[in-house]
């Protein structure tokens, strides 16, 4: 027998939480929720704005979930309704904070004080260290503007179709690539300049920015936000899911930002997002 396609699975659980089937839309909830948080986690730096404004994003979804007409798929249906939520919402603390872009960060950076790790420390401080690399590459994304950060954030790390692209953003293929293209080019003439990941010869080292970081409370040894023992990285979660894919820009840059931890959903989540009134009896749930 033939393996359902995803997009015919989905469209069954749709039609199944409409009618108010609640280990349905669980199931649909389970299926999709993760790629949304990573997303809001990877915009907004802070885990408790993503998990906001994923929240946030979720109920959009729900409230709006019988006006889906069964003809993209869920999932283009979906991450238009987050693009657009993100692209309105105010500014967050971190946007505030890093608002003076790539020039602002790159002189913040180059304040804080190479320090050598001796061997002991390099073993002490290796979790630390690769929170620092996730810390600092994720404060590069937010020099970007927000729909830049966006673009590259969906056509370059999760490697949406450059045609679902243009659909999701409602502009032409050609503009989108064009929009994308800019996007890669600031970020990554920061990153030539000024990260040793992509030039030794550049002096920004994530193990001599590490002390650094701890002592400006940007990494916290014994609690790690980014670098916690996650098993899958977004790459791993790309090669796992038969989403909408194109051949992939396999710059040393983006493989870097697809090296980050891919964060599975939090316990619970229907009853999360669940947590008003009104969206149960919009959906006929007990």
């Amino acid at each position: 027998m033939k393996k359902p396609e995803a997009k015919e699975i989905d469209f069954d659980l749709v039609k199944k939480s409409l009618a108010g089937d609640k280990v349905a839309l669980n199931a649909l909830i389970e299926r999709h929720y993760a790629i949304t948080f990573n997303i809001s986690l990877k915009m907004l730096y802070s885990h408790k704005d993503a998990e906001d404004v994923n929240q946030e994003i979720w109920i959009k979804v729900l409230t709006q979930l019988k006006t889906f007409e069964f003809r993209s798929a869920f999932r283009t249906w979906l991450l238009r309704i987050a693009i657009n939520h993100v692209l309105d919402m105010k500014k967050k603390s971190v946007e505030i904070a890093i608002s003076k872009g790539f020039d602002g960060y790159g002189n913040h950076l180059a304040t804080i004080r190479n320090q050598e790790l001796n061997q002991e420390e390099r073993t002490i401080l290796k979790e630390a260290v690769a929170e620092a690399k996730v810390s600092c590459m994720s404060g590069m994304l937010m020099c970007l503007d927000r729909e830049q950060r966006l673009l590259y954030i969906l056509g370059d790390i999760f490697r949406i179709d450059h045609h679902v692209g243009g659909e999701l953003f409602s502009i032409s293929t050609a503009n989108y690539r064009k929009k994308l293209s800019r996007a890669r080019r600031e970020l990554f003439s920061f990153m030539d300049g000024q990260c040793s990941l992509v030039n030794r010869n550049n002096p920004c080292t994530c193990e001599k920015k590490t002390k650094g970081f701890i002592k400006l409370g940007y990494v916290d040894p014994e609690n790690l936000k980014f670098n916690k023992a996650y098993t899958k990285s977004i790459h791993d979660r790309l090669l796992e899911k038969e989403d909408a894919l194109e051949a992939a820009r396999e710059d040393l840059h983006t493989r870097l930002f697809r090296d980050h931890p891919f964060e599975e959903k939090p316990n619970d989540i229907l009853e999360q997002v669940l947590n008003d009134h009104k969206l149960r009896v919009i959906l006929k749930l007990n």
